[in-house]
């Protein structure tokens, strides 16, 4: 079991098994549900985005599965993290008239909005 952070406080836990080549996740915790939050998993210097927790039985609860690959071994860190926050990183915007230069790091970013422009987010630790 590993908590669930928020800031320095724990809001609860997540059960977290190895199951072949993938990480299942089944995350519980106490939330207002005024703010929304999703939940970041981080291992071997790398950050994995869960998801986001939805009401269940008085608790928000996630459930979901991460390959290994993609998050590493070792000790883990759970966070819940404002939805509205920018998270780490770097944006690089789409655009159908040039080339994406970080098709091999594809399997590490996710879509993002930002003043109305699509673009992708990529890890802080991720050159050009």
């Amino acid at each position: 079991m590993v908590d669930i952070l928020l800031g320095g406080q724990a809001i609860g836990r997540a059960q977290v098994q190895r199951e072949g080549l993938y990480y299942r996740f089944t995350c519980q915790c106490s939330l207002s549900g005024e703010i929304l939050y999703r939940l970041t998993a981080r291992c071997a210097e790398q950050t994995v985005h869960l998801g986001i927790p939805v009401p269940e039985g008085g608790r928000f609860v996630l459930r979901t599965r991460v390959p290994v690959k993609r998050l590493g071994e070792g000790p883990m860190e759970i966070r819940a993290v404002p939805k509205h926050a920018d998270l780490a990183g770097k944006f690089v915007p789409l655009s159908p008239e040039e080339p994406f230069r970080y098709l091999r790091r594809l399997e590490n970013v996710f879509l993002q909005v930002r003043d109305g422009q699509v673009g992708v987010m990529l890890p802080e630790d991720v050159g050009g």
